[in-house]
């Protein structure tokens, strides 16, 4: 499949992984919408990666049904179609189970779990239409867990096992489903700040490279569950 003027659309586009994606995916040819909770972040990211290629910025808190469908009605307006969707939006809260805080459990499985559901399902009508692609971002936390990792562990787990049902509900009419499960990613996750020292672990661009790379597979064949991990991390060092 050739990529030039096929439409994504990501979410949490405007830092990290779905920053990385965006930017890998205007090389292609392809037209790219990212969203962001605030339109200013969307904007900036948007302004960014224009000289690359038509960039569509968006407000929007994933955890809101309606305007995840807005969002899409949105980019069908803007571009007439929809190839590609993207759920990367996602939070991290790590304690102790006896620590873990309620709200925060609440935002992490409403925003990784339930977010990713909206997105998908707000698609998937424009996505009949184009016979396109969903990609979810889930982990590898969401195979393996670790301590005060309830929260994170819970919703990884959960996006796992939901993108593989969807796969089965959604291939009969010629869409794919695959969900990345990265390790290690050099982003701005929990508030990180990436530095010459993430230059072991996986980069945002290569999650793009992947994402680019499924698209363009026969439409035959799906791999559609991929674990990711860097090639040498710092325990692995002769």
């Amino acid at each position: 499949m050739k990529l030039e003027n096929k439409v994504a659309f990501i979410t949490g586009g405007n830092k990290g992984i779905g920053y990385g994606i965006a930017e890998y995916l205007l090389k292609e040819g392809m037209k790219v919408a990212i969203s962001s909770r605030s339109i200013a972040s969307a904007e900036a990211a948007a302004k960014d990666l224009a000289p690359q290629g038509e960039v569509f910025a968006l407000e929007l808190d994933v955890r809101d049904y309606s305007a995840q469908e807005k969002a899409v009605a949105d980019i069908l307006e803007k571009w007439g179609q929809l190839d590609l969707v993207v759920a990367n939006a996602g939070i991290g809260h790590f304690a102790p189970i006896e620590d873990m805080d309620i709200e925060d459990w609440k935002a992490v499985i409403d925003t990784n779990v339930n977010g990713v559901f909206y997105t998908s399902k707000a698609a998937i009508p424009a996505l009949k239409d184009s016979k396109g692609y969903i990609i979810t971002i889930s982990s590898l936390a969401g195979t393996n867990f670790f301590q005060q990792g309830t929260a994170y562990n819970a919703s990884k787990f959960a996006v796992t096992g939901f993108s593989q049902a969807m796969m089965l509900d959604l291939r009969k009419y010629g869409i794919r489903v695959s969900t990345i499960m990265p390790g290690s990613v050099t982003s701005h996750f929990n508030g990180h700040e990436p530095s010459d020292s993430d230059a072991w672990k996986i980069q945002p661009e290569d999650i793009g490279e992947l994402v680019a790379d499924l698209m363009k597979m026969n439409p035959r064949t799906l791999p559609s569950k991929i674990e990711l991990r860097p090639t040498i991390p710092p325990s692995a060092k002769a």
